[in-house]
């Protein structure tokens, strides 16, 4: 078992976001430790780092993780993460999401780790009711997955205010997308839910057509907007979410987007160019919960960490995706 002074606990380590962020802490010259039960995440996609097969439920086994590692802060990224999953299941997410979280902070507690980064979402705000979103919105999730990220948030910033020592960051994700430009990681989900990927399977021939739900919402050409973040982009979000509370940054949420969109119609004509593949789309009509724009105002992550996009690129996401997409590890 390899130790390291600077060691960060990774929960959902071996998942997409997770994996990219332990080839981030790697290249950084810190040491990822990731804990993962496997049940949607990757063994190959644990390239960085030990890989430790575990549930965060599991109070004895991870005492025995922080005793060993004693790692500087810890990175949750262990979630479900299908919402309308979510709205079938209710109590699995909770218990995975919430419950399970709860016990990974007693754990950490215990162990007198004090520095938390969580993988929080866009979802806890529920329709805009403004665009771009500030963190000053309200949150109203309106739907199960987002009740139990906007429910890990409150128990951080209580958990904050019980503690003077413990500090925390809470990320919230827009739409992360694009892959590791190498090839060597990107999205595997299973069942896939997220635009990109279904256009690029599709391209390959995987998926018979593309659905597009809704053309008629009160945008320039009638499809929904989001604001699309490459992987590795988020994953810098994270280092320096990391270094701001190491160096005694005090506890804050902060969203991870561009602070611009594009449209569903723009994204499939992108993935079209990108891959040589006239893609075949069928539209359909809304589904329900979608809002027309979903953009996050950035200033507070540009100025608290000094946060500088570096692949704001749709062309750019969309090419190390489908690469990674032809020639996928896993």
């Amino acid at each position: 078992m390899e130790m390291s002074k600077k060691s960060i606990l990774v929960t959902g380590g071996a998942g997409y976001i997770g994996s990219h962020v332990a080839k981030a802490l790697h290249k950084r010259g810190l040491f990822p430790v990731v804990y993962d039960d496997l049940s949607s995440g990757h063994r190959e996609a644990v390239l960085f780092g030990d890989l430790l097969v575990g549930k965060t439920e599991d109070k004895t086994r991870l005492k025995e993780v922080f005793e060993a590692y004693r790692p500087l802060a810890v990175m949750h990224f262990a979630a479900y993460i299908v919402v309308p999953e979510s709205v079938t299941e209710p109590l699995k997410y909770y218990q995975n999401n919430l419950a399970q979280t709860i016990a990974l902070l007693e754990a950490a507690r215990s162990a007198g780790v004090k520095k938390f980064i969580f993988s929080s979402s866009a979802a806890v705000y529920g329709e805009p009711q403004e665009t771009p979103i500030p963190e000053e919105h309200p949150v109203n999730p309106i739907n199960p997955y987002g009740a139990t990220k906007a429910m890990v948030e409150r128990v951080l910033a209580d958990l904050a205010a019980a503690d003077p020592e413990f500090e925390y960051v809470a990320l919230r994700y827009f739409n992360a997308a694009g892959a590791d430009p190498k090839g060597r990681l990107g999205e595997a989900h299973d069942p896939e839910t997220h635009l990109i990927p279904l256009l690029l399977q599709t391209a390959l021939g995987k998926r018979e057509k593309f659905f597009l739900f809704g053309t008629d919402y009160p945008t320039a050409d009638g499809t929904c907007i989001r604001d699309f973040i490459h992987v590795d982009d988020l994953a810098e979000v994270h280092l320096l979410a990391l270094e701001y509370l190491l160096e005694g940054g005090r506890s804050t949420v902060l969203n991870c987007g561009y602070g611009h969109g594009y449209s569903v119609k723009e994204v499939v004509e992108t993935a079209k160019k990108v891959t040589g593949v006239d893609i075949p789309v069928e539209e359909k009509g809304r589904r329900p919960g979608d809002p027309p724009i979903l953009v996050a105002s950035c200033e507070r992550a540009f100025q608290t960490l000094g946060f500088r996009p570096r692949f704001d690129d749709l062309t750019y996401i969309i090419k190390t995706a489908w690469e990674w997409e032809k020639n996928r590890r896993y």
